[in-house]
């Protein structure tokens, strides 16, 4: 039964999530069999990593939408796997700023999200410069929290995450700044009706998903 209940979740989740909980399933066996004990433990640790939002998502009610499950779990996979066994940051200039700039896009929008969703959809609660600026610091806080954890994972676990130190938190910290005002400037259009289609259809997926977090959203957004 409990085998059961494990593949039925397994089979919920979007296929892309799927298929990498299956590579890091392969990479893991494989390591075991060939003895490499450090890359089995950071499939392990990346494949613990991916159910944190699954978890905390499902204790607090929140249904989130397919496209974020799909990005955090690229992120963290991408991050985590790819970066530090696969040695991408080294091979890829460019990897560390396109996770760094995506993610922090990201952070923008679920941070507008939050916010929204403690005004419980009104958009009369609060100046929307106002909802903006909010969903800006929560979006640059996760980015700091996330160099916290950078720094952690280098200083006890003897990872490279944070390559050159000083220079590259800096500029992961202003990839976050660019990124997370870019996703508050997306929620700020959104309150208007405007804004990029893709955000749009992430607020709105959002808002359906979750709509008793959002009672007072009567007042329809985009209506002026």
């Amino acid at each position: 039964m409990k085998n059961f209940l494990l593949l039925a979740a397994f089979l919920r989740q979007p296929w892309p999530v799927r298929v990498i909980w299956s590579l890091l399933a392969i990479e893991l066996c494989l390591a075991l069999v060939e003895r490499q004990w450090p890359l089995a433990g950071v499939a392990l640790f990346t494949f613990g990593l991916t159910l944190v939002p699954l978890y905390v998502s499902s204790r607090i009610g929140i249904s989130m939408p397919t496209a974020l499950v799909v990005a955090i779990t690229g992120f963290i996979f991408a991050t985590i796997f790819l970066g530090e066994a696969f040695d991408f940051y080294n091979r890829f200039w460019w990897w560390d700023i396109a996770l760094h700039g995506g993610s922090a896009l990201g952070f923008g929008l679920v941070g507008f999200m939050f916010v929204f969703m403690l005004f419980e959809g009104d958009r009369y609660a609060a100046p929307r410069w106002a909802m903006a600026r909010m969903a800006f610091s929560v979006a640059v806080t996760i980015g700091a929290v996330w160099e916290i954890f950078e720094f952690g994972m280098d200083q006890i676990f003897g990872t490279n995450m944070q390559k050159s130190g000083l220079m590259d938190t800096m500029g992961d910290l202003i990839v976050d700044v660019i990124g997370g005002a870019l996703g508050a400037l997306a929620g700020w259009a959104y309150l208007y009706g405007r804004g990029p289609g893709f955000t749009r259809a992430f607020f709105e997926d959002f808002v359906a998903r979750n709509r008793r977090f959002f009672r007072k959203i009567g007042n329809r957004v985009g209506r002026r």
